[in-house]
């Protein structure tokens, strides 16, 4: 199942890129300015806040888009032309969360890791920090119990781009002949895919009441179990 992942999310490209074809005459060449791409920013992050602050006082219910739009001082076409669909608020406001700067300096740590020794230590780390990041946003968004559909829907979507992003680890032990023996290159993805997920992160922080430390060792301790040859 996990590699068709990719698939479901995946779009088309043009092979060589996008062609730049001639402009017929009298036509004028339209370009992004600085201050227009500023101020969809700022829009989208205008309507973005007012979905968090929906979510805090009346709940997911309430959080209907034209609730979000009138909060946000916008046309309901807007926040759909932005967002396309509740969904995509959704989407927005976990990944606000997920990848902040902590998220950010951490990723640019582990591109400039060589050792594939090294480069283990990193999916541990990075679950932690998406998964503690996210709880507060999770938490409006479940409400008493309920989980969203939107939600579930976007945890499917970041499931299949953990897995893909996580072949480098992978490619990286098995060029340095470092899995264990008898360990496929697809049965280490799967493993790594899986002791990583979100699922665990909850049942041992959240329903188990571990720490997110002690959640890391954990995870550290049995990636190099199940993957390496050491």
């Amino acid at each position: 199942m996990a590699k068709n992942f990719s698939k479901k999310i995946a779009k088309k490209k043009p092979a060589d890129g996008p062609v730049d074809l001639p402009l017929r005459p009298g036509a004028k060449r339209v370009y992004e300015s600085p201050s227009r791409q500023r101020q969809a920013d700022e829009t989208r992050k205008r309507i973005a806040d007012a979905a968090r602050r929906l979510l805090e006082e009346i709940g997911y219910a309430g959080m209907t888009i034209p609730a979000v739009a009138k909060a946000a001082g916008v046309a309901v076409p807007t926040v759909y032309a932005i967002f396309g669909s509740k969904k995509g608020i959704v989407a927005e406001l976990l990944d606000a969360a997920r990848f902040g700067e902590g998220y950010q300096s951490l990723l640019a740590e582990a591109k400039s890791v060589t050792d594939p020794m090294v480069l283990i230590e990193f999916p541990p780390r990075f679950s932690r920090r998406i998964y503690e990041a996210e709880i507060p946003v999770e938490n409006l968004l479940r409400g008493a119990g309920m989980v969203a559909p939107e939600l579930a829907s976007v945890e499917e979507e970041r499931n299949c781009q953990r897995y893909d992003s996580q072949v480098m680890v992978i490619d990286a032990l098995d060029r340095a002949k470092l899995l264990r023996p008898g360990l496929s290159r697809d049965a280490a993805r799967a493993v790594l895919w899986t002791l990583t997920s979100r699922e665990i992160f909850r049942m041992l922080v959240r329903e188990r009441g571990w720490t997110g430390e002690q959640y890391e060792t954990w995870l550290r301790s049995a990636l190099r179990r199940e993957l390496v040859d050491a």
